[in-house]
């Protein structure tokens, strides 16, 4: 019985402690510029890429000027389609379609994200004043933990759009 209690324990704390890591490199606008180029850290909780794990959790950076910057993601729900008709993402949310193909590659959206079981949405505000959007998904071929099949964009208020990658 104390086995069993022990390990609960020590699983419990390993799912709290649990956060995922990712980097966002930026690859248009000022801050693309820099020499070197700044990469920020962001982090938000491992159930993100597990599919019917959450529905939504914190996400968090700082900036390079030490801006903390948090939010929360949100699962961006597919409509359902008419009979035949090919699934598509809520036309309410804010689609970030032009970004992702800037970033990946022209029509990436439409052929990797837009439908995805998983698609992320978040806005992440920092204390001065910066707003962030960011869009993530991770492929339907990923394993369900494969944090190498997440892929992301954001775009700020100051004309930066960011490459996510986990």
């Amino acid at each position: 019985m104390k086995s069993r209690l022990i390990i609960v324990m020590l699983a419990t704390f390993m799912l709290l402690g649990c956060n995922a890591t990712g980097r966002m490199y930026p690859v248009q606008g000022p801050l693309s510029k820099q020499t070197p180029l700044p990469v920020f850290i962001v982090k938000l909780p491992a159930p993100a890429f597990s599919i019917g794990s959450s529905n939504s959790g914190n996400i968090s950076t700082v900036l390079n000027d030490g801006e903390i910057c948090t939010g929360r993601w949100e699962i961006v729900r597919p409509v359902s389609p008419p009979k035949g008709a090919a699934v598509a993402t809520d036309p309410t949310a804010n689609n970030m379609s032009a970004e992702w193909d800037a970033v990946y590659g022209p029509g990436f959206y439409v052929a990797h994200v837009l439908g995805a079981r998983l698609h992320i949405q978040a806005v992440v505000t920092g204390n001065r004043d910066t707003v962030l959007n960011v869009e993530m998904y991770r492929s339907d071929s990923g394993e369900n933990n494969a944090r190498n099949s997440i892929k992301g964009v954001a775009e700020d208020n100051k004309g930066n759009v960011y490459k996510l990658t986990f």
